[in-house]
């Protein structure tokens, strides 16, 4: 029996003025959490380590530069072990150029709390993935 190793991806918590920066995910079968809010990152590319894999995936989906990502936790299940870091978003938003998903937020901390935020684009208020709302209630909780 082959055992599949899990992948890993790097997860950015970025945030602003007590808002946390989220976004959509594209509503396609085949990836993880559809049609959810979820923090930025993606999966690292053979031989980088987290923090580069993390500075890459920002850049390309958000064309915005990591200056000092802060390593907050590992969050590891069978499939995916997820290496978040934390930083200050230092641009306002429509300095950003969403290349990846369906829309992005600021959202607050009640909307996480409540596991649910209006998107603008979608019309319609939609759910948080359920690891991405785990990690920002731990954030909280940790009280950086």
């Amino acid at each position: 029996m082959i055992t599949q190793r899990p992948i890993n991806v790097a997860l950015a918590i970025l945030y602003q003025d007590g808002k946390f920066l989220m976004q959509l995910r594209d509503d396609k079968l085949g990836i993880p959490y559809p049609g959810h809010w979820g923090l930025f990152g993606g999966h690292l590319e053979p031989g980088e380590s987290p923090e580069e894999g993390l500075k890459r995936e920002i850049l390309e989906e958000i064309e915005y530069a990591i200056a000092r990502p802060i390593a907050f936790g590992c969050y590891g299940d069978p499939k995916v072990i997820r290496h978040v870091y934390h930083a200050l978003l230092t641009v306002p938003l429509d300095c950003l150029a969403l290349r990846e998903g369906w829309d992005f937020a600021l959202l607050p901390p009640e909307a996480i709390r409540q596991g649910r935020y209006y998107s603008a684009k979608a019309r319609e208020i939609r759910s948080l993935g359920e690891i991405h709302q785990r990690i920002l209630l731990d954030f909280f909780q940790a009280e950086l």
